[in-house]
């Protein structure tokens, strides 16, 4: 049988890391693909690829990134096989099972639009931390960034968005897009 780092059975360490990073896939591959079925397709798709280089892994501790990095190439493939029809940026709003109030919805959509509008560069690595989980050394790597560049565009990112929130705050009532 073959024994992974740990001493596990090929089958049970792939198994392990879809249970422990399953969601987190599914979470990141929402937000890149805005479509449930395609954020599936996405992580199936992860899935099967890690099982085919699962001994490239060499540290469990790793996974996260490594699956992470894994998903980005496979939503970059998704685009270099077919066209997609353009679709308007808030068409893809964000599923939330629970039942906020009006105001912290409409909170949420005018965040969601505002970090859509940021320019990849900063968009992607803010997405990585705050939706991943991932730290400055891990979103360095998966992007195959210095970190210092890393945590200049988060910085930026963040600058960003308190501007935009400055600027609706005083705009004289039209605070997350109401009039």
């Amino acid at each position: 049988m073959d024994k992974g780092s740990s001493g596990m059975t090929r089958q049970a360490r792939y198994e392990a890391l879809v249970r422990a990073w399953h969601r987190d896939l599914y979470r990141y591959a929402y937000w890149l693909a805005k479509d449930p079925h395609i954020a599936e397709d996405l992580v199936q798709e992860t899935c099967l690829r890690a099982w085919r280089s699962l001994d490239s892994l060499q540290d469990d501790k790793a996974a996260k990134a490594w699956l992470i990095t894994i998903l980005r190439r496979e939503n970059a493939r998704r685009f270099e096989r077919k066209q997609f029809d353009h679709v308007d940026i808030d068409d893809g709003e964000l599923e939330d099972k629970t039942r906020p109030s009006e105001e912290a919805s409409m909170e949420q959509r005018w965040l969601h639009r505002q970090i859509a509008a940021l320019a990849p560069e900063y968009r992607e690595p803010l997405v990585l931390q705050v939706i991943a989980g991932f730290s400055g050394d891990e979103i360095a790597q998966i992007l195959d960034l210095n970190k210092n560049t890393v945590m200049t565009r988060l910085f930026r990112a963040r600058a960003q968005l308190k501007e935009a929130l400055d600027t609706t705050a005083t705009s004289g009532g039209q605070q997350y897009g109401r009039s």
